[in-house]
């Protein structure tokens, strides 16, 4: 970023950096390490990570986790005035509650070829016939998002080969 960054950027990188702070705690459990938080006037209101695994619960991915959180801290299930961040392109399942729940924004820093929905492979957000429009800044810390999961993958592959681990 450097002499280009601007004061925005700066907030967006240190609330990415809270994000994967969450993703490593995930990746402590065995979950993939995506982390996720919810932000309201400048304040981390809420925080989540991936744990589908650990609570045996496919809906429990971390954006979902942090927006039930910020629900519950502001008594209203529409956060219309909250950015969310989070480590990797949302799927289609989160991206559909974001929407639901009206967010402002999305900040993400991977891209996820293989499921986003922020323009990897769909873009719920850009959907003209939905009521609802965030507005999308992807690629914050993107190198070092995308580095957590690629280690977490490599690490996976190989107890893969040495234990016969089927699990994804």
């Amino acid at each position: 970023m450097g002499a280009e960054s601007k004061p925005g950027q700066d907030f967006d990188v240190a609330m990415m950096r809270e994000a994967l702070r969450h993703a490593a705690q995930a990746a402590e459990h065995g979950e993939v390490p995506v982390g996720a938080v919810v932000v309201r006037d400048g304040s981390i209101i809420a925080c989540g990570y991936n744990a589908p695994i650990s609570v045996s619960d496919p809906t429990a991915h971390a954006e979902i986790r942090a927006m039930r959180e910020a629900a519950g801290v502001l008594k209203n299930y529409r956060l219309s005035d909250c950015t969310i961040y989070v480590t990797l392109e949302p799927c289609a399942m989160c991206a559909g509650a974001i929407l639901h729940a009206r967010i402002a924004r999305v900040v993400y820093g991977a891209a996820d070829p293989k499921t986003g929905a922020c323009g990897s492979i769909v873009n719920l957000f850009a959907e003209s016939r939905l009521n609802h429009h965030a507005e999308v800044t992807p690629g914050v810390l993107a190198d070092e998002c995308g580095r957590m999961l690629s280690t977490f993958f490599a690490a996976r592959r190989v107890r893969t080969r040495v234990e016969g681990d089927v699990e994804d």
